[in-house]
């Protein structure tokens, strides 16, 4: 009689459920396969939840190799990621800690921890903090983004920042146009520089940097050797910060 222990049953069912049948039919012998299918088969049936175990380690590994190659990519790109010259910056510029956002500005996390990162800001004077235009939700947050980093030259990045930030409902290019007369910015200008090389390359720099780092939403923080996904509030912000200040 074949026994089979569940721990290799569950591997099996995984195995079978991701190999091509085109692989199936070259590495094992068809009777072979339709005999271990048929007894991995009953077996999950009568057990089901072995199903559920399976997925959440698989799941379980893909987090922590997503999570070994976020910390070498940070390992690989400190520079780009605290020190690129094309990234604004905000709080002191010779802080002893740098936090990082990557953000867009359709992304209501983004917006919902806005102020948690503007009081940080405010009241740690030794913290630097660099904003990476992050724009994954649509045409309108390229847009927005290419306006914000072209906003640059004429020296009102930050305040056009919080006031795309601050806006609530959909934006549409009018919508991000009026935002900035509003902050004061020539919008003549603004929609030239915004199709500037230096805008683009920008932008293609930080989509790069997030593949490396393994960020796929927003906000996306980073502080110290730490990359933390999602929004977080002002006191754990604060806990990061005091965590990388410690080394």
């Amino acid at each position: 009689m074949l026994r089979i222990r569940p721990a290799l049953l569950a591997a099996a069912a995984v195995a079978l459920a991701v190999l091509s049948p085109a692989a199936q039919a070259q590495s094992v012998p068809a009777e072979q396969r339709q005999a271990i299918e048929q007894v991995v088969r009953e077996y999950l049936l009568k057990h089901p939840e072995v199903i559920v175990e399976a997925i959440e380690e698989l799941q379980k590994r893909e987090r922590a190799e997503e999570e070994r190659k976020g910390k070498q990519g940070l390992v690989q790109n400190k520079d780009k990621l605290f020190n690129d010259p094309a990234s604004p910056i905000a709080g002191n510029p010779k802080g002893d800690v740098t936090l990082v956002e990557f953000f867009d500005y359709q992304c209501g996390y983004c917006k919902s921890v806005q102020a948690d990162v503007q009081k940080l800001i405010k009241d740690d004077g030794k913290l630097k903090f660099v904003f990476k235009e992050f724009p994954i939700l649509g045409p309108a947050s390229v847009t927005a983004s290419k306006a914000a980093l072209a906003a640059r030259a004429q020296g009102k990045y930050e305040a056009y920042h919080n006031a795309l930030m601050a806006h609530r409902g959909q934006l549409d290019e009018a919508t991000i146009l009026k935002l900035a007369s509003s902050v004061g910015l020539d919008t003549d200008r603004l929609k030239k520089d915004m199709e500037s090389a230096e805008v683009q390359q920008a932008l293609g720099a930080n989509l790069a940097l997030a593949e490396q780092l393994g960020i796929r939403g927003t906000p996306g923080f980073v502080v110290g050797d730490r990359i933390v996904p999602g929004a977080i509030k002002l006191d754990d912000m604060k806990k990061l910060v005091a965590e990388a200040r410690k080394g």
